[in-house]
């Protein structure tokens, strides 16, 4: 991961992203385990940029061999109390503190953006064993969705990205074009209390470098909103998985 502020603003709200970040579903893993060619279960599996370990939570329940990446002390801090039997060190993916082709499957679950491509590609293709898989993946909100595309267009407004639209292809535009990868996106929603989801959304990077004044005035504002269209106070969050795997 790159170290600046941004990327590494996570660590002092890692609390608030282990408690109320989404994780994936379990679909997912099938979709890693069909484009890699090969099962999780007993593959030595390297988790970059765990954070909280949602995603090694979900690599190390399918039985394989985990071992956590991850920049954030705090972070990692999070990841212990939540997989106290996962091993997690201290690093990032653009310098892999992993042995060369030690790893059978390295995955990035909304990691890999925050990477150099110049170091993190050659990294991979290092520590990864003959055969073996890299699997990027991302998790947005579906702005197929009515709500969820009114949040997205006031979000783009509080952040001054007011121009486009959100492209569910776009993560896939932007992979290494050095690597050829096989993809695939998979729908998928949770239901959660309302404060749940405001929380989601203030674990967010740009909510974490914009300040807690200007972030409490964004989410009181959305929660009169949402409250209006979720007046139970459970909010139906819409997700897709955007997935690519390529293999050495």
């Amino acid at each position: 991961m790159t170290t600046t502020s941004q990327a590494r603003s996570f660590d002092k709200a890692a609390a608030g992203y282990a408690a109320n970040r989404p994780s994936y579903p379990p679909t997912l893993l099938d979709a890693v385990e069909e484009l890699a060619g090969r099962p999780l279960k007993d593959a030595r599996v390297a988790d970059i940029g765990a954070g909280t370990g949602l995603a090694t939570a979900l690599l190390h329940a399918r039985g394989a061999h985990v071992v956590a990446v991850e920049p954030g002390p705090a972070m990692a801090t999070q990841f212990r109390l939540a997989l106290p039997d996962v091993p997690v060190v201290l690093g990032d993916g653009d310098t892999l503190p992993l042995a060369s082709e030690s790893v059978d499957v390295l995955t990035y679950a909304q990691a890999w953006h925050w990477t150099d491509p110049h170091k993190s590609v050659p990294e991979a293709l290092r520590v990864l064993r003959p055969g073996g898989a890299l699997a990027l993946w991302w998790n947005d909100a579906d702005s197929t969705v009515g709500w969820i595309a009114a949040q997205d267009a006031r979000l783009r407004r509080l952040f001054g990205a007011e121009d486009g639209e959100p492209d569910p292809m776009a993560r896939f535009r932007r992979l290494p074009p050095e690597l050829t990868f096989l993809t695939r996106q998979v729908s998928w929603t949770r239901s959660v209390p309302l404060e749940t989801h405001l929380a989601n959304l203030a674990s967010y990077s740009d909510f974490l470098v914009l300040g807690e004044d200007a972030t409490e005035t964004f989410l009181a504002a959305e929660r009169d909103i949402l409250t209006e269209t979720f007046p139970d106070g459970t909010v139906e969050e819409c997700y897709v998985v955007s997935l690519a795997v390529t293999t050495r």
